[in-house]
């Protein structure tokens, strides 16, 4: 995507354009007075969930609306606010999210939208929803350029609730390097935003240590690896793969295993999943560690567990109960503040980077970053594969 000239300017100045008025803000006519047309906070105010719910990544999104469920379930009648779910499927594909995107902003009930999941579909869509004064609270999309460098690819309405590359790639780095004592490392990238941005960011932190590192690249279309493991060279002591498609760290880490390399796998919060993969010995990182160590989520957590029977906690979805809870404060502080008892989406957007949340589902207090629409204090947690398939906190 082509950077936009404005986006190189301070912040200060990118969020003096966010909120300014509607009227010459959008792209077109029809946007602008999509961003200035009220719904009543007494009505039924929507939210729209962008997110894979079918295909390779199918796992996280059904995590994720099963808590956005959730969020919406318990927070909605807390806040006085009767709150609609809309879940659209996204799969792994740019075009159906700004699709998606065209759909929801032309319900003029929907008020803030979670996601889209991927980095990808969130570069894809932000202008188009920053056209239309749509605040867009993300729970998964991490590439770094969406809120950070000359270039940001993320609009002034792109906010997100999870920490970026720029933290995950020196976190999984210096764990290889330190850690897990690593003296060379051979890096996949897919050749989309996400997983390029995240093989970016850890190999120049390697190269830092003074890690050996090879870069190689796949087709995120790519099932079968073992031509690229042949020539893996034999002394290589790690190969990070970063993905959103478990099933393929999953044959990865096999395909090594059956030519009798020695490297292990480590991979991103992208492929944590106990389900599709569990070679053991291999790593994960991910932006939530277990929410089950807070001892103020048990209700939340019973909650979930209730109306999901059988499921267990993952890493995906705690974070997308987070999103909705900061989407429904800003809509509910935005309501507050409302003189007609109706608000726009704009009045919306402008109190999202004023959210603040006590007890915050994935550890302490929650607020955005004075810097960046990115939170504070957030960190990744890498995950060792057990033998039992399971996932063990290694740091």
């Amino acid at each position: 995507m082509k950077g936009r000239a404005g986006l190189a300017l301070s912040l200060a100045v990118l969020v003096a354009a966010a909120f300014a008025s509607t009227a010459g803000a959008g792209s077109s006519t029809s946007r602008s007075e999509a961003a200035s047309q009220a719904t009543s906070c007494k009505g039924t105010i929507k939210i729209g969930l962008i997110t894979p719910l079918t295909g390779d990544a199918g796992f996280l999104g059904q995590e994720q609306l099963s808590w956005a469920k959730l969020a919406v379930k318990r927070l909605g009648p807390q806040m006085g606010l009767k709150v609609q779910l809309l879940a659209g499927d996204q799969q792994l594909d740019n075009a159906l999210a700004a699709s998606l995107a065209q759909k929801y902003l032309a319900d003029q009930s929907v008020m803030a939208i979670l996601g889209p999941a991927t980095s990808g579909a969130a570069i894809a869509t932000t202008d188009t929803f920053f056209a239309a004064k749509m605040a867009t609270v993300n729970m998964s999309a991490t590439n770094t350029s969406l809120t950070k460098g000359a270039d940001k690819k993320g609009s002034p309405s792109f906010f997100r609730v999870v920490p970026d590359d720029s933290v995950q790639g020196p976190t999984d780095a210096r764990y290889m390097a330190n850690q897990l004592k690593a003296k060379k490392v051979v890096i996949v990238d897919a050749r989309e935003p996400y997983t390029v941005g995240l093989a970016n960011s850890a190999q120049a932190t390697l190269r830092k240590l003074g890690v050996t590192t090879i870069r190689e690249s796949v087709s995120i279309d790519q099932s079968d690896f073992s031509s690229l493991v042949t020539k893996i060279p034999g002394d290589t002591d790690v190969v990070f793969f970063p993905t959103q498609q478990p099933a393929k760290a999953q044959t990865f880490a096999q395909q090594l295993i059956e030519q009798g390399k020695k490297a292990v796998v480590f991979s991103s919060d992208g492929s944590v999943s106990e389900d599709n993969f569990n070679v053991a010995g291999s790593y994960a990182s991910n932006f939530a560690g277990p929410v089950d160590q807070y001892k103020y989520n048990a209700p939340i957590i019973a909650a979930w567990k209730k109306d999901n029977p059988g499921k267990d906690l993952g890493s995906f979805g705690p974070p997308t109960y987070g999103a909705a809870q900061v989407a429904m404060t800003a809509i509910k502080r935005a309501c507050t503040k409302a003189k007609n008892g109706s608000i726009t989406r704009n009045q919306v957007l402008q109190q999202v980077r004023k959210v603040r949340i006590k007890n915050w589902i994935l550890g302490g207090n929650f607020r955005f970053s004075t810097k960046t629409h990115d939170p504070l204090n957030a960190k990744f947690t890498i995950f060792q594969i057990q033998k039992d398939g399971s996932y063990k906190v290694v740091n």
